[in-house]
């Protein structure tokens, strides 16, 4: 029986909200959630990652994405990487796995 990739996404429940990784594809031809790569949500972003752009588009994805406000988002880690680390407060583990499946 195949693995669902779902069971891979690292993703940490707390009382502050749900923290999970991401690794951010810039200057792609349009914005997508890609699936997983390793144990991150693998996202693709038009902007390019100067003068954070792209770590503002990555909220505002995100956020419109899971139906939250952007001021629920926040990056706790990663400012300057390909690799972040989200933590999204007021909403629940299986509304961020239902982006994957």
């Amino acid at each position: 029986m195949p693995s669902n990739p779902v069971n891979h996404l690292k993703l940490t429940e707390t009382a502050e909200g749900v923290t999970f990784g991401v690794h951010v594809q810039p200057r792609a031809s349009r914005n997508e959630v890609c699936g997983l790569q390793g144990d991150e949500l693998k996202l693709r972003l038009t902007s390019p990652p100067v003068e954070d752009a792209a770590n503002r588009l990555c909220i505002e994805f995100l956020a419109k994405q899971l139906g939250v406000a952007k001021s629920n988002l926040t990056i706790i880690a990663g400012m300057k990487s390909r690799h972040k680390t989200i933590r999204v407060a007021g909403i629940t583990r299986e509304r961020v796995l239902a982006l994957i499946e």
